[in-house]
């Protein structure tokens, strides 16, 4: 018999090489403009290179909260705009990914 897996948004699925995956789209992304980008492609970076030197369990840990407050955070930015209909809100938020 096989067990359900339990969907648990707040989980992270992704492996080291995705993360880092997604680090370099960033850079490759901030690159486009070094100069404007500078402090972010330090903080980058940083960022990157944690993720090489962090165990996986660390990294679920760590990049499970990271998710949950993300989804926390887009929630309470959006309710801090109150001069804005909540649909705009949202779909400024869509066309943000």
């Amino acid at each position: 018999m096989t067990k359900k897996k339990v969907f648990d948004p707040d989980k992270l699925e992704l492996s080291k090489l995705e993360i880092l995956e997604f680090c370099d789209r960033v850079i490759k992304k901030w690159n486009k403009n070094p100069t404007k980008n500078a402090n972010n492609l330090l903080a980058i970076n940083a960022v990157k290179t944690s993720v090489l030197w962090t165990d996986d369990e660390s990294l679920k840990a760590i990049w499970g909260e990271i998710i949950a407050w993300t989804f926390e955070l887009l929630y309470e930015n959006a309710m801090a705009q109150e001069d804005q209909e909540w649909t705009n809100v949202m779909k400024k938020l869509k066309n943000k990914t």
